[in-house]
């Protein structure tokens, strides 16, 4: 473990150094929890979106089961083509 200076500017604003952003993929947007561990120091997490949680373990599952993203877009649009057919098409 290393320890970085930073400063807290105006608006409360700190700026992380560029190595860190780098090492860490961080990028401009990214939510964090700040975490008051007490006596004056803190603790950043990054917080993760639930949307890309619930990606990963969409992803996770498809991959156990053995199915493609491929396979996953070919049955969307045949379903569509069935849903598009069975709503829109006049018999």
């Amino acid at each position: 473990m290393s320890a970085t200076a930073i400063q807290i500017r105006s608006k409360g604003n700190i700026t992380l150094p560029m190595e860190l952003r780098r090492k860490y993929g961080l990028n401009e947007g990214d939510l964090y929890t700040l975490i008051d561990l007490g006596e004056g120091n803190f603790m950043l997490t990054p917080q993760v979106s639930r949307v890309a949680q619930q990606g990963d373990r969409i992803a996770q599952l498809l991959t156990e089961q053995g199915i493609s993203v491929d396979e996953i877009l070919q049955a969307l649009d045949e379903e569509r083509q069935r849903y598009y057919q069975e709503n829109y098409v006049q018999k």
